[in-house]
């Protein structure tokens, strides 16, 4: 505004006196505060008598469209600092915590143990600290679940069912749901098929967990016919380090038939199935199926002739990972007045199995003989979680190189160009 004429505060007082029910538009409010600060310095404001000041004021709000209030907090303004400058907004930024250092070992454990819970997840960040000293996951050892989801979305981080069964009328096993009541050794079972191919079939891992401790074995079979499964299962049983009394599974064929039935007759091994209608007697190794055997093994098909190959890093690498190194959700069973029971699972409950079996009580009642928490404490601490799940990821990627896809084929089947090794 162009106002170089009035120099008076009798012109002032005109023009205000003669612009009423005019509006003045088109001003930005930069340039409002700009020419306020400078009708201000121009008049001496501070100098004026309270008339004048009154004069003054309403010569702003008439050429500004402020109301009285915020005419009078803008000449509040220019007297304490002689300036009439809007206050730029500053957005409230909270101290970066965690650096990219941070985020990169957040990321790096997670691809290691394929992207987990975020409460597993931080157990395995305090573990990297506390139990096994590495200064490096400091900071990390105290982040909050939330926090690593938060650091999961962003962008440095990006950057760097199980089913109802079929009745079926074999007396074989009997038909009930697991009732381990604190004990281990109660074991459930079930089969995992990694895939057709060419009408050709893929091999098949056979999952074994305990359903107190959550003590996971996983072995693999190039076929699941009850002979082949015979002496694996043997095998399977005898990797426990504790007792198994309870043999559990679905109503598959695969387990329900004499072939194993006499094997566990021979263990002193109690044989239970699962109940028509109710899914969840098996469902601990449902579970475990997806979170452990696909995210390690994923879906593609795998063929017959790898179950060795695949046992021997099963052996070696992913059955010593699942149950010394990698955490587990324990449940705390409550029931509420109604008789309900509910089942919560607390950050303070999450354990790796072996954690769980050393907190049993009389512990030592339960191992095998020849079996020590020594040893099983030297296993456990070799070790750090990320030590050996970059160890088993390395062995992973091994298995699964192109050099060897001949060697792992039958004489009669050999593999197609495009096989599962590529």
């Amino acid at each position: 505004m162009d106002d170089k004429q009035i120099k008076t505060l009798e012109q002032v007082k005109q023009f205000v006196d003669s612009s009423q029910g005019m509006e003045f538009n088109g001003i930005n409010r930069r340039e409002k505060y700009r020419w306020t600060e400078e009708v201000l310095r121009k008049f001496q404001y501070q100098r004026l008598k309270k008339g004048g000041k009154g004069v003054i004021r309403q010569y702003v709000e008439k050429v500004t469209g402020y109301s009285r209030a915020q005419v009078n907090r803008l000449i509040c303004r220019y007297q304490n600092s002689g300036e009439v400058k809007p206050t730029e907004y500053r957005r409230h930024c909270f101290p970066q915590k965690y650096t990219a250092a941070e985020v990169a070992l957040l990321a790096m454990t997670d691809e290691l143990h394929d992207w987990l819970s975020g409460p597993a997840t931080k157990k395995i960040l305090e573990r990297e600290y506390r139990v096994y000293g590495n200064a490096q996951f400091q900071k990390l050892s105290e982040i909050s679940v939330s926090q690593i989801y938060n650091l999961r979305r962003s962008k440095e981080y990006r950057g760097k069912r199980f089913t109802h069964t079929k009745p079926v009328t074999s007396r074989i096993g009997e038909r009930t749901r697991p009732d381990p009541q604190g004990q281990p050794g109660y074991i459930r079972l079930d089969t995992v098929h990694q895939g057709d191919r060419e009408r050709q079939k893929g091999v098949y891992h056979i999952n074994a967990v305990d359903e107190v401790t959550q003590w996971e074995i996983v072995a693999s079979a190039s076929r699941i016919t009850e002979y082949a499964l015979e002496p694996l299962l043997e095998n399977m049983l005898g990797q426990f380090p504790f007792r198994v009394r309870e043999f559990h599974t679905d109503n598959g064929s695969e387990f329900i038939n004499r072939t194993v039935a006499k094997l566990l007759n021979k263990l002193l091994v109690r044989f239970t199935k699962s109940r028509p209608r109710h899914p969840n007697d098996n469902g601990l190794v449902e579970t475990k199926n997806g979170s452990v055997i696909r995210k390690n093994l994923g879906y593609i098909y795998i063929p017959q002739s790898c179950a060795d190959l695949l046992n021997t890093y099963h052996r070696d690498y992913l059955n010593p990972y699942i149950n010394f190194h990698r955490p587990c959700f324990f449940p705390v069973v409550a029931i509420d007045q109604k008789g309900k029971v509910k089942k919560k699972y607390p950050y303070e409950t999450i354990k790796t199995p072996y954690e769980r079996l050393k907190s049993l009580p009389q512990v030592k009642t339960y191992l095998n003989p020849g079996i020590t928490l020594d040893e099983l404490d030297a296993i456990a601490n070799q070790m750090s979680d990320n030590k050996f799940a970059e160890r088993m990821v390395k062995a992973r990627s091994k298995l699964f190189k192109p050099t060897d896809r001949f060697s792992l084929a039958d004489e009669t089947h050999q593999l197609p160009s495009d096989s599962f090794f590529d």
